[in-house]
């Protein structure tokens, strides 16, 4: 009998499992025009269907526009995407999230995400960091389960506000914890 190492058996794990490939989430796109044609995309989606993220945009320093989440697992899960910082309206970087995991799960999801930045601290704190990862400063606002939206204005004095909606797939809850941001050059 062999032992299995680590490393055999994340392969063969991820070998089994179609994380990421094939999903259209811009993975091995490397043109900035199809990452900003997507975000504007999200962004009508998300105005039209959710008209309350409009007034949370209006108050906000900055969006971080995930058009399209990948995540999947068995037991060892990971997630990836592509998306544009806008500033005023206009995109001033670009970014990847990344995520991995490890416990009792199973499937596949996809969904988009916004992440807005309230503070000017917080959008400079999330721009000078070399890697941010999402976590307990951010406050999730909406969940389009059952299609029961609503702002609560209590929650926009959060630093970061976060949107999740879109999701599809057979995956169980889309969180952001754990979610790395990392500045990349398309």
């Amino acid at each position: 009998m062999s032992i299995l190492s680590r490393r055999s058996f994340t392969l063969g794990v991820l070998a089994g499992t179609p994380l990421l490939a094939g999903c259209g989430n811009g993975v091995g796109s490397n043109k900035a025009q199809e990452i900003d044609a997507r975000v504007d995309s999200t962004l009508n989606h998300m105005f039209t269907t959710y008209p309350a993220t409009r007034e949370i945009a209006n108050k906000s320093t900055g969006m971080l526009v995930m058009p399209l989440m990948t995540e999947g697992g068995f037991i060892v899960g990971g997630g990836y995407g592509r998306g544009a910082l806008r500033v005023g309206g206009v995109t001033v970087d670009f970014y990847s999230a990344t995520k991995g995991s490890f416990g009792l799960q199973i499937g596949a999801q996809q969904f988009a995400h916004v992440l807005f930045f309230m503070t000017e601290e917080a959008l400079a704190r999330f721009r000078r960091a070399s890697g941010w990862v999402a976590g307990a400063d951010v406050e999730y606002v909406f969940n389009d389960q059952g299609g029961n939206l609503r702002a609560d204005t209590v929650t926009t004095t959060a630093p970061v506000v976060a949107v999740v909606f879109g999701q599809a797939g057979a995956l169980v809850g889309a969180s952001l914890e754990g979610m790395k941001y990392t500045r990349i050059i398309p």
